[in-house]
């Protein structure tokens, strides 16, 4: 069996007005994340993840912020491609272990509609996908609620 463990992390900034979308999930906010594409840190990390570990380069690479297809696009799109170029290579995911810190909104409430939504991308069981939120204590960029980050970990492996 060949194993592999990808790593993945994003940032974006929090700007009033936007949607604040994280795991696929609409959680009402009057701020969100800014970006090229819907902003979801939480996909993004994962996708990261996922393509680090199959060795596919990064999120960047195949969905630049620099082409207008990508512009506002939802992250759930970009998750599923990303799962079949991991499918193509003939790699199956096991596991994700996610970290999401923010401030606030609270995230803790919506981890099971998130696990929901990323189960079904990713053709994986709900408890294969372990979310965490947390806050910065008030310090940096994200106490200051300026942005939001995430990291997550994955498994991939062939059979």
């Amino acid at each position: 069996m060949n194993i592999r463990v990808g790593y993945g992390f994003d940032v974006h900034q929090l700007k009033e007005g936007r949607p604040c979308i994280l795991g696929g999930v609409l959680i009402s906010s009057n701020i969100g994340p800014d970006g090229h594409s819907d902003a979801d840190v939480l996909i993004h990390a994962i996708c990261d993840a996922l393509l680090g570990a199959a060795n596919l380069r990064d999120i960047g690479f195949h969905f630049p912020n620099t082409d207008d297809r990508f512009k506002n696009i939802d992250s759930k799109i970009l998750l599923s491609e990303v799962v079949k170029f991991l499918t193509d290579k003939n790699y199956r995911i096991g596991n994700v272990d996610a970290t999401i810190v923010l401030e606030k909104p609270k995230v803790n409430p919506h981890i099971p509609a998130m696990q929901k939504v990323l189960s079904s991308i990713m053709n994986i069981d709900e408890d294969a996908i372990s979310i965490k939120a947390t806050t910065n204590e008030l310090l940096g960029y994200v106490g200051r609620e300026e942005g939001v980050n995430a990291s997550a970990v994955v498994l991939i492996y062939k059979d």
